[in-house]
């Protein structure tokens, strides 16, 4: 006798360790020769830096201005680490040549802890739309047989 049955599975995606994202703040000099300076080098950051980036972790970065205050973010693999990143910084003499040039422009925030550039941010609220967990399974029909 044969009975039908469906499965319903989750869609392989589900199953890829999801991205983190992190946001990041710190001030420029409050200048509009500095902000603009400081601009200029993002039109045309240099490849070593974007590899450095890359190689640590980082999958995607963006940064935001509003007046003199920056936020940063980035998506990273789910094992990144800042520890790591600055390990992998301070022994890599372009970028911290590149970080020499971004220092005459930033300023730390003032709640910043000591010897910290950019501080990372804490999410105070967050709202996402309800999806359906139909968009995320795919429903495989199949014949058992008793």
């Amino acid at each position: 006798m044969a009975t039908d049955f469906s499965l319903t599975l989750p869609t392989p995606n589900l199953f890829k360790p999801k991205m983190k994202k992190h946001y990041l703040a710190i001030d420029l000099k409050d200048d509009p020769q500095y902000i603009s300076a400081y601009e200029d080098w993002h039109k045309e950051s240099w490849p070593e830096i974007k590899q450095s980036i890359f190689e640590s972790g980082i999958n995607s970065m963006e940064i935001f201005r509003t007046g003199n205050r920056l936020v940063m973010v980035i998506e990273t693999e789910p094992n990144f680490s800042f520890i790591k990143k600055a390990q992998m910084d301070a022994s890599n003499h372009k970028v911290q040549e590149w970080e020499t040039i971004m220092n005459q422009y930033q300023e730390p925030l003032p709640w910043a802890k000591e010897g910290d550039k950019w501080t990372i941010m804490k999410r105070i609220f967050h709202l996402s739309k309800p999806n359906s967990n139909s968009q995320n399974e795919k429903h495989i029909p199949f014949n058992h047989e008793k």
